[in-house]
């Protein structure tokens, strides 16, 4: 419990001089506020307009975990395959990086023109962003079982399934974890990337990307300033959320979420 609670102290403390920085370079410099707003201003807007970001906020936190959610179960179903076949493996695991290496923002056009504007499409670019991840790590968790452990059920007459569920899907669970905690923050990242070509289906209405759009145009910066915080603060809570899920299902038998050492 002390050690957590240092933790957070210094996460805070770092805050503190973030934003002492931040205040210090519009004094010095004499920046003026439609170019850097004071973090005072910031703090201001965002209590004034905090029902409108609220209501961005959870569009974009719906769209973005609905991504995170599909890529899961996705990717999961696409490691299976590849950990029992070595020759599908090879022919098609260099596609899935390919997912990675492409530019979402290249991308994004596409697909909202195929499937149309709204959150559906919105949550299919995020689903795309935070696939490959999920399949990397998985895959990689599933055929790096020792050798050992895979003769030791071939001796008890183990069969393909009973050797994928019980042994290479749990010794992959600590591969599957990371992968979700990177694609946590690539979620939010495509959803808003998805918004800022989808706009919004309802005037006046919509995530977080359609209001930094919003307010870019309205040169409304300390609003924009907020609308970045909020984004922030939703890729930070995905992420804590990924490692308490993380530390829920391995904390009775993996080290690291025994030692409290995920990361």
């Amino acid at each position: 419990m002390k050690r957590h609670l240092n933790t957070a102290l210094n996460a805070l403390g770092v805050f503190a001089v973030l934003v002492a920085l931040w205040q210090a370079i519009i004094w010095v410099f004499r920046v003026p506020s439609f170019m850097l707003p004071s973090p005072a201003l910031v703090a201001a807007t965002l209590v004034t307009r905090i029902a409108p970001l609220s209501q961005s906020l959870l569009i974009t936190a719906e769209e973005a975990g609905g991504g995170l959610l599909l890529s899961v179960l996705a990717g999961v179903a696409v490691s299976l395959v590849f950990a029992q076949s070595g020759w599908l493996r090879r022919m098609l695991y260099p596609y899935t990086i390919l997912l990675q290496t492409v530019p979402i923002i290249a991308v994004a056009p596409l697909i909202l023109m195929w499937s149309g504007s709204g959150a559906w499409s919105v949550t299919l670019i995020a689903f795309i962003i935070c696939l490959a991840p999920i399949i990397a790590n998985t895959t990689q968790g599933m055929i790096s079982v020792e050798e050992n452990l895979i003769h030791l059920f071939m001796m008890h007459k183990a069969s393909p399934g009973q050797s994928l569920f019980k042994l290479r899907l749990p010794h992959a669970m600590p591969n599957l974890f990371a992968g979700i905690r990177i694609s946590a923050g690539l979620s939010v990242i495509g959803a808003i990337t998805g918004e800022l070509f989808a706009g919004s289906s309802r005037v006046g209405q919509g995530g977080l990307g359609y209001s930094i759009l919003y307010a870019s145009a309205q040169l409304q910066t300390a609003y924009l300033f907020a609308l970045v915080i909020a984004a922030s603060v939703l890729g930070f809570a995905f992420f804590f959320l990924a490692m308490f899920v993380e530390w829920y299902f391995l904390h009775n038998w993996h080290q690291s979420a025994r030692a409290g050492e995920v990361i």
